[in-house]
C-alpha cells in the first residue's frame, strides 16, 4: 500500500493504555463520562475512546474501533498528544509498543531489508537510535548476501549492533512523542 492510500486508512484496532471510569479528574462539569486512552494498531496514533455504557476496559486489552458494529467502544473522541496521557497510559505505552513490534516483526524486518537513502548524506537506517554510518554499511552488506529473517538474524549477522528490536521500539516512541522530523513507523 503506498503512502497516499495509507493516509486515508483509519485505525481498525487499538490497545487500551488506561481506562478512566469517571473521566478525567480535573475535568469540570457534573456529567463526566468514562474515557479510555489507547494506541491505534495500524498507524500508532494516540486516541481517546468513549466506551459503551456498562463496559469496563483493562490496560492491554485490544478493542475494535473500525467502521461498523463495535462491541465495547461507542465512539472515538479523537487523537491526543503524548502530553495528555495519564501516568498509567505513559507507562503502558512502552509495553504496548513492545507488543506491537513483536506482533509485527516481519514488517520491521522488511524495513531493515528495504530501507533506502533519504538524501546523498542520510540513509533511513541512520534514523534508528544507535545506528550510525558504520552499522548502516554493515546492514547493507549483510542484506546483499541474503534478506534478514528476524531480529535474531540481524543480531547474528551484524556485529556489535544494538538490539534491533529495542532500537525500533525506541524510534517508535520518539516518533509518537513528536521528537522526530522524519517518521519511519508512525502514520
Amino acid at each position: 500500500m503506498d503512502q497516499a492510500t495509507e493516509k486515508n486508512v483509519r485505525e481498525e484496532n487499538a490497545i487500551i493504555l488506561d481506562y478512566l471510569p469517571h473521566g478525567y479528574a480535573l475535568e469540570q462539569g457534573a456529567l463526566k463520562q468514562p474515557i479510555a486512552q489507547a494506541l491505534g494498531l495500524q498507524h500508532l496514533s494516540l486516541l481517546e475512546l468513549i466506551p459503551k455504557k456498562e463496559v469496563h476496559l483493562q490496560p492491554h486489552k485490544e478493542v475494535y474501533i473500525g467502521e461498523g458494529k463495535r462491541d465495547e467502544i461507542h465512539h472515538i473522541k479523537g487523537r491526543i498528544s503524548v502530553e495528555r496521557l495519564t501516568t498509567t497510559a505513559r507507562n503502558e505505552l512502552q509495553h504496548a509498543v513492545e507488543q506491537f513490534v513483536e506482533m509485527n516483526e516481519a514488517k520491521f524486518i522488511d524495513f531493515f531489508n528495504k530501507a533506502q537513502p533519504l538524501s546523498m548524506r542520510m540513509h533511513q537506517l541512520e534514523l534508528l537510535p544507535g545506528l550510525g554510518k558504520k552499522h548502516m554499511w554493515e546492514v547493507l552488506e549483510a542484506r546483499k548476501e541474503k534478506p534478514f529473517q528476524n531480529f535474531e538474524d540481524i543480531k547474528k549477522r551484524v556485529k556489535l549492533l544494538p538490539n534491533p528490536k529495542q532500537i525500533v521500539i525506541k524510534r517508535i516512541i520518539a516518533e509518537i512523542e513528536g521528537n522526530e522530523k522524519y517518521h519511519l513507523f508512525v502514520g
